[in-house]
This record gives structure tokens, C-alpha cells and sequence, in this order.
């Protein structure tokens, strides 16, 4: 009998491949490099792909009947026992900030959910575990100059595998590269049956790295679904690693229901306009032209005070070119009361020159704080309709010129700012991401029964 007939099948996926005899593997595993190829997800598609299934326009196809079908069909309509979500390190980035989020929220819908650090903790580490979910920090170090050894690698990869097979999850998330090409095919070792990988940014950091995209193309083999949180990484992702639109979601990031509440604002003593930027002070940021946009303003007898929160490799130039240009600039470094700050700004700035989707447009947006950006990545998605001003990147002039529009009138910067927050609450609220993940995982798993 073969080992991939409907019902074996059934059983396979219903046991979430853990019952497999030691004398089926090398039969299994040529089997399922047989089906990979054919179709890279494996599971069964009717008629619409599978963004089409997560946003609920779900067709019902009853399964076949007998005992193994009833058993699937219960497994299909239950929610993902475990859920194991992977980063490389929990520090004060955007994407961080979500795994806190989506972990805190799915632990409250009743999952049980885990997190994995492989390399740093950080602040979102307490946050975590406050929250009751288990977080296991293999705490492996990155050696200088390259983020790992062949032989860090392999240590890392096995230690990964050891983890998800004491875990047993349902379904593994990793975010990040570093994360995602070692958890995918660690989560197939460890018969995990979903794996998801998260897309973040646009996929610039691997140009001229062909050993990056060849570790990518072979995790992606191993991935379920990739989920992007922007169109424009969407977009990215198919035109550079060419996935098709069945493997392809979206899902916008989220903000927890604080960064709606109302504030205090923060003391900062000034008599001049507030620009707030909170960006890590990296050169793609592109904060030199915003520090040449503010030399232009202090010259049209409009002279502001730039306060910039983050940390960065870029701090030492940005600060003496601050004090060549004689503009006023306030370097604040990491910072963790980012609401108080926004409440003290008269206008939020983003000159990145690339973007994936910005957790801190999204966090100003929620504050009712003005939205100056350049129109990269994600942000124009954010910002359309009148909910900010998008400039081109690169281009002091032009963001000069818009931050001048909002400083000079204020009536325009209000409309702004409740345009950008009522949006922003009907459709960056952190509950509706995590519904929105449920539902994936759900799909998911639903799907890998259903053959």
C-alpha cells in the first residue's frame, strides 16, 4: 500500500507527523521532495488561493467518510494547540515589538504559545514573560564581523531542532532572515506541521549576497506561507524571490491599545517647533537630509528643534554635522516613553530611504501627531488619503518644504492628525492582527488535513 494514499495521508497529518515508523522515513522523505516539487505548499487548494481562505471567503468541502476522515475534519475546525514563534533577539526594533504583541494576544485567545530567542534577549524579553508565555533564550553569541561560523551554524541549527521537538508545536513563526533560513528547515526535522515565515522590509540588504538568497530559496521550500506587512514587501517578494500569489499574505503590523491613549507629554525645554524622529541612526535612514532639511528651515526664519530617538553607527557623523550646520538637534538614544515624546512633537518625520512597513509612522499615526515621510516601502500605504505628507527620499528640499506646510498651518497639520488616528484605529489595532495570524495558522492546518 502506498504510504501516500488519502488515508495515509489523513493519519500523517492529523498525528502532525509525528508518529512516522523509523522504517517509512526514507520512503517519507522521497515522497514528500516528490510533492514539494509539484507544488511548493502541499495541501489542498480549491478554487481560490489562500489569502483568499484567511480573509474568510472559505469554500466547505465535507470529507470523505470513515473514522480517519471524522478525525481530520475535528482536528481542521480547532484552533493550533502550539504555536512556536522564532527571532533572532527581542531589543527595542519594530518587528520585536509585533512577536511581543502577537504573543501576548494569542496566549489571551487560549493558545499556548512559545517564543524562541536564538541569539540576545532585550527589553521585550520581561514583556513576554509578564504576559505568561514561555520564552526560551538559546542565547547563542554572533562573533564579530559575519553573524555566524559554518560551525555556529550547525550548533545553532541543532539546538533549534532539539527545541522544537521538546516543544512540539503546531505551527513555528519565524521573523527575520536569520530566524526564518534556520527554522524552516529545522521545523521540518522536528515534523512540525506549518511553518510560516515573516517578510519584513524589502529585500535590499540582499543584493551582491548570493549566499543569502540561495539560504532563502532553500528555507522557502520548507515554508508554508510567507507573510509580508506591507503591500510593497509583498510586491518585493514576488518580483525578487518570484513566490506566487497562493504562498503570498498580508498582514499590516499592529499597536497595542496604549499607543491610542492620551498622554502626558514629555519636558523638553525649547521655544522652537518640535520634529521628532525615532529611527535607528543608520545611514538607509536617510537623516542627513533631514538634518539638511532643518539647516533650510532655520533659513526661511522657521528654525526648529530635531529631536531623534535611536541608537546607531551613524550617531558620531549625524552629530557633528548638527553642529557644522549650527541646527538644533537633540540626540536622545533609546528610548522606551515614545507616547510621551509624540505628544510633546508638533510633527513626526520619517526620511528613510527604504522602508519596509514603519512601526513608528504607525505609532505617531495612533497619537495624532502630523506625518511627514518619503513615500518608500510601506509608508505610502499608510499615509494615503490624506493621512500624511509623502515626499521623495533623498531630498532635503522637498521635506523642508512639507515640514514647513504642516509647521505654518496648524489647521492642516489637525486635519492630518484625526485622519491619520481614525484610520489607524480601524485598522492597525494589535487585536486585529492577531486575529488575523489565528486565522492563518487555522487555514493552515485546516488545508494540511484536507488532502
Amino acid at each position: 500500500m502506498s504510504y501516500f494514499t488519502r488515508e495515509r495521508k489523513a493519519v500523517l497529518y492529523a498525528d502532525s507527523l509525528r508518529d512516522i515508523e523509523p522504517a517509512d522515513s526514507f520512503h517519507l522523505v522521497r515522497r514528500w521532495v516528490q510533492c514539494r516539487r509539484a507544488d511548493p505548499l502541499w495541501i489542498y487548494q480549491p478554487k481560490s488561493d489562500i489569502s483568499r481562505h484567511i480573509l474568510g471567503h472559505m469554500d466547505e468541502h465535507p470529507a470523505s467518510a470513515g473514522p480517519v476522515a471524522r478525525r481530520v475534519e475535528t482536528l481542521a475546525r480547532s484552533k493550533p494547540r502550539r504555536v512556536c514563534l522564532i527571532i533572532g533577539q527581542l531589543g527595542l526594533g519594530g518587528t520585536e515589538k509585533q512577536v511581543a504583541l502577537l504573543a501576548e494576544g494569542l496566549h489571551r485567545l487560549g493558545t499556548e504559545v512559545f517564543v524562541v530567542v536564538l541569539f540576545d534577549g532585550g527589553p521585550h524579553e520581561a514583556t513576554i514573560r509578564a504576559a505568561g508565555v514561555p520564552l526560551v533564550n538559546l542565547d547563542l553569541r554572533r562573533p564579530s564581523g559575519t553573524w555566524a561560523t559554518p560551525l555556529r551554524v550547525l550548533k545553532t541549527f541543532l539546538r533549534l531542532v532539539h527545541e522544537l521537538r521538546r516543544l512540539r508545536p503546531d505551527v513555528v513563526h519565524a521573523f527575520l532572515f536569520h530566524s526564518y533560513v534556520l527554522a524552516a528547515p529545522a521545523a521540518f526535522l522536528a515534523r512540525v506541521p506549518v511553518v510560516v515565515a515573516g517578510r519584513r522590509s524589502l529585500g535590499d540588504f540582499k543584493r551582491g549576497r548570493p549566499l543569502f538568497v540561495l539560504c532563502e530559496r532553500i528555507a522557502t521550500t520548507f515554508t508554508n506561507l510567507l507573510v509580508a506587512n506591507s503591500e510593497a514587501v509583498a510586491h518585493d517578494v514576488r518580483r525578487s524571490e518570484k513566490i506566487t500569489e497562493r504562498k503570498l499574505a498580508v498582514i499590516y503590523n499592529g499597536l497595542p491599545p496604549a499607543a491610542f491613549d492620551q498622554v502626558m507629554p514629555a519636558e523638553l525645554d525649547t521655544a522652537h517647533p518640535v520634529v521628532l524622529c525615532v529611527a535607528n541612526l543608520r545611514s538607509y535612514k536617510g537623516l542627513d537630509h533631514l538634518l539638511n532639511a532643518a539647516a533650510l528651515l532655520r533659513d526661511r526664519g522657521l528654525p526648529c528643534t530635531l529631536v531623534l530617538v535611536g541608537d546607531g553607527d551613524e550617531r558620531g557623523a549625524l552629530s557633528h554635522r548638527a553642529v557644522r550646520l549650527g541646527i538644533d538637534v537633540r540626540f536622545l538614544g533609546a528610548r522606551t516613553d515614545i507616547e510621551r515624546l509624540l505628544a510633546r512633537a508638533d510633527v513626526f518625520v520619517l526620511p528613510s530611504l527604504t522602508e519596509g512597513m514603519s512601526n513608528a509612522v504607525m505609532e505617531a499615526m495612533a497619537a495624532g501627531r502630523p506625518v511627514v515621510a518619503t513615500a518608500v516601502g510601506g509608508t505610502p500605504e499608510l499615509l494615503a488619503n490624506g493621512r500624511g505628507v509623502l515626499v521623495p527620499p533623498a531630498d532635503p528640499t522637498a521635506l523642508a518644504d512639507a515640514l514647513e506646510r504642516v509647521l505654518r498651518d496648524p489647521e492642516e497639520g489637525a486635519r492630518l492628525s484625526v485622519a491619520a488616528r481614525e484610520w489607524s484605529r480601524a485598522n492597525l489595532h494589535a487585536e486585529t492582527m492577531v486575529e488575523r495570524y489565528a486565522a492563518i495558522y487555522n487555514e493552515l492546518l485546516r488545508t494540511r488535513c484536507a488532502v
